[in-house]
Formats: structure tokens, C-alpha cells, sequence
């Protein structure tokens, strides 16, 4: 679940950082289409935040047709910190528990 709802969010995203670019270069879906090598119901479903689905070979065309740069990264997932937080509140416990003894 937490993962479909990464990936509607990454999609979200991409659909309006593309969708701002057309408005300042004054893009129409047909000419987007027209540089895409597609049809505009294609660029439809690339705007569409609803719509997760997109290939790689698509961001690309997307990505030139709004001389952008398409950029994707691959990096390992972040560790947990709730183990850091438990154990600064561990010691901040001690450290008070000392203070009340002294």
C-alpha cells in the first residue's frame, strides 16, 4: 500500500512539473504531442496524475520535448531513526534521574 501510494505521488510529481513547463514555454497538448512523436492522448495520460503508468522510453520524449533532462536515481532506503530517538530519550532519562540523585 505504502508503495502504490510512493508511486502516485511520485507521478503527481513528474505530471505537474511537466504540465508547468508547458505553461511557460506555452506549449498546447497537440504541439507537445507534435515533439513527443505521439498522440495528444498520449500527452493526456502522461499529465494525468491519476494514471501511474509510464515507460522510460516516454519521460524521455516528455523530458526533450520540454528541453528538460531526465534524471533518475537509484539509492538505498533510508535506515530507521527510531532506535536513535529511542536511545537520546534513554539518556536524557538517565541524565535526569542522575540530576534528581545529586
Amino acid at each position: 500500500m505504502l508503495e502504490e501510494a510512493t508511486e502516485i505521488a511520485i507521478k503527481r510529481v513528474i505530471a505537474w512539473k511537466i504540465a508547468e513547463a508547458m505553461k511557460e514555454q506555452k506549449l498546447t497538448k497537440t504541439l507537445m504531442a507534435k515533439r513527443m512523436h505521439t498522440d495528444r492522448s498520449h500527452v493526456n495520460r502522461l499529465l494525468d496524475p491519476a494514471n501511474p503508468a509510464l515507460t522510460l522510453n516516454t519521460l524521455q520524449r516528455a523530458a526533450a520535448a520540454i528541453d528538460y533532462e531526465l534524471r533518475i536515481d537509484l539509492a538505498p532506503k533510508a535506515k530507521p531513526k527510531a532506535r536513535k530517538v529511542k536511545a537520546a530519550k534513554i539518556a536524557k532519562a538517565a541524565k535526569a534521574q542522575k540530576a534528581k540523585a545529586a
